[in-house]
């Protein structure tokens, strides 16, 4: 009895050689992600966004509503239109307030951004005295801002026993009213921002340091250049992607600026520090005119939209 060798001997059709066996159907389903269910994720994600629906956006939009109205508490609301908007833009107060926020916001960004990479690049390193360093250099982030607010309260006494008067004193220098005087209470304000911000944009500056390529720095050594010009021609263009992110966000935080002129100096003295947040605040709060408030709150997240919406088109033009 012969063997036919070309057949196999367990019957059935034979496989072409370089062919693999077929996946089980369980694999399959596996493979291409339909062994689970597309709500699943959602479903995770349901609390949070209860949350965010709840205490976020229904009080944006009912802020929305109420800027067109007079709100009456326990009375109905009348529709007004827009003659909330239009006291707004034409009170002088809220123009001023305007105009002191602008003025906190330009001078703590390029505070915080200027301090934030000068710290940046004096800490950068591995060693673990730098580490201890970098924590000591961040706490005035992590440290609430009603108790930085008090701080620098205390130590902007007016007397000259005062913390900071009393050191100005061992250089020469007269007691200063700091934020109890018109004339240095803004000054005192971006002061105290600065203080408590830089911290924050020198930790994403030291992330935007990590990632510049070590070579330019070692072309520019065989170069001759010195840590200035390292700094200018290397680091600066390195880190362009972090400047514009920080400047979006020091100048949200400076648009929003409230809790430490509120805890400072309230909008004073004479209402030379007074900011939109505060002014906001004793418009719906005090004077109990919320469709006013409301209002000016719209107007004030229209403007942080308006410029984080022109610095994103600048700088996808660059990219570009």
């Amino acid at each position: 009895m012969t063997v036919d060798h070309a057949k196999p001997l367990t019957g059935g059709t034979r496989r072409p050689a370089g062919q693999r066996p077929a996946a089980p159907k369980a694999r399959k389903r596996k493979n291409n992600g339909r062994d689970g269910h597309w709500w699943t994720p959602w479903l995770f994600l349901a609390p949070a966004l209860i949350l965010f629906l709840y205490f976020k956006f229904i009080p944006m939009i009912t802020a929305v509503v109420m800027s067109f109205q007079d709100v009456q508490p326990y009375l109905g609301n009348q529709w007004v239109g827009t003659q909330n908007y239009d006291y707004v833009l034409g009170d002088e107060a809220f123009h001023n307030a305007i105009w002191h926020t602008v003025v906190i916001a330009v001078g703590q960004t390029v505070g915080s951004m200027v301090l934030g990479l000068a710290l940046a690049l004096l800490m950068e390193g591995q060693s673990k005295r730098l580490k201890f360093l970098r924590s000591a250099a961040f706490l005035p982030v992590v440290v609430p801002i009603a108790v930085v607010a008090e701080l620098w309260r205390i130590m902007y006494h007016p007397t000259e026993d005062g913390m900071l008067n009393s050191i100005l004193g061992l250089v020469g220098l007269g007691p200063s009213g700091f934020i109890n005087d018109p004339d240095t209470s803004m000054v005192s304000v971006i002061i105290t921002g600065v203080w408590r911000g830089a911290p924050y944009d020198m930790m994403i500056f030291l992330a935007g340091l990590a990632g510049i390529d070590r070579g330019l720095y070692e072309a520019a050594t065989v170069d001759g250049a010195s840590r200035w010009r390292k700094i200018l021609h290397v680091t600066l263009p390195g880190l362009r992607s972090v400047f514009s992110i920080l400047f979006v966000l020091a100048a949200i935080r400076g648009l929003r600026v409230f809790t430490e002129v509120f805890l400072l100096t309230n909008g004073g003295p004479n209402g030379s520090t007074e900011v939109a947040m505060t002014l906001i605040y004793k418009l719906g709060l005090e004077q109990n005119r919320l469709g006013v408030g409301a209002a000016g709150a719209v107007l004030l997240f229209l403007a942080t939209l308006v410029l984080t919406l022109f610095v994103q088109i600048i700088r996808r033009r660059r990219d570009a």
